[in-house]
């Protein structure tokens, strides 16, 4: 479990981009962050894993505590996988070997410059297949298309073995097809995993069909946090209401 204790984030001109947020997030549970551009989603996304160090409160995650020492932090990142909208690849170089990169967190910075173990190996072979890319292991992912590249950001997250992953628009840049087949196959395998899964989306139409839970957030606040099920049109209106009158103020 990793637990939000009233995290709070104030940027430097003194703009909110979280207000004393308390959440609890479980293993197992895929949930939804949505709300506008600007309304908080990305920075809570990155409060988790302490991207961004939050100016106030607490990440408490279950068998190492709050996260205020460097050890504890670096365990919690080896099992907290991260999917980017960017992909964030290196384009020149295999699937795999892109992959292998999930692995380096349970390597010394010295053992990287070498060949990973034959174990690592398997382990990012089973890791492709799973998100049905095992025939382009030796592709360049630069010769993916845009789904691809996403599927092997997928791959290089689950390489780690993570109890939970975060994902920030992975879908932002992809046709409504892609993005439903990326949603799908990455909830089956937290399903499967029992991963815990947070993952920020604009796409109310994907949120309602995908999330266990959804966290409706609108200038850093939390406006709805439940099953789909409830969300009814007037909260939706009102998420995304307050986050244009936030941008234009």
């Amino acid at each position: 479990m990793i637990v939000l204790n009233n995290l709070s984030v104030i940027y430097e001109d003194e703009t909110v981009g979280l207000e004393n947020i308390s959440l609890e997030f479980t293993p197992g549970e895929f949930t939804v962050l949505l709300g506008a551009s600007g309304a908080g989603k990305s920075t809570l996304l990155r409060c988790i894993n302490l991207l961004t160090i939050p100016t106030r409160g607490q990440v408490i995650v279950d068998g190492l505590g709050t996260l205020n020492n460097p050890k504890a932090l670096r365990k919690h990142r080896q099992k907290t996988g991260m999917i980017f909208q960017q992909h964030q690849l290196l384009p020149r170089q295999t699937a795999l070997k892109n992959v292998l990169i999930g692995r380096l967190a349970y390597h010394s910075t010295f053992r990287s410059f070498f060949p990973l173990p034959k174990i690592d190996q398997i382990i990012a072979l089973d890791c492709l297949d799973r998100v049905g890319l095992l025939n382009k292991a030796l592709t360049p992912v630069k010769q993916l298309s845009g789904g691809q590249q996403q599927r092997v950001g997928i791959a290089r997250a689950l390489a780690q073995q993570p109890r939970f992953l975060l994902a920030d628009e992975p879908v932002a840049s992809l046709d409504p097809g892609s993005s439903h087949k990326i949603l799908a196959n990455l909830k089956k395998i937290c399903q499967e995993d029992g991963i815990g899964a947070v993952v920020s989306l604009h796409q109310i139409d994907l949120a309602l069909e995908y999330g266990d839970r959804i966290i409706g957030l609108a200038g850093g606040n939390i406006l709805f946090d439940s099953h789909p099920s409830e969300i009814k049109s007037q909260q939706l209106e009102k998420i995304y209401q307050t986050s244009s009158l936030m941008k234009t103020v």
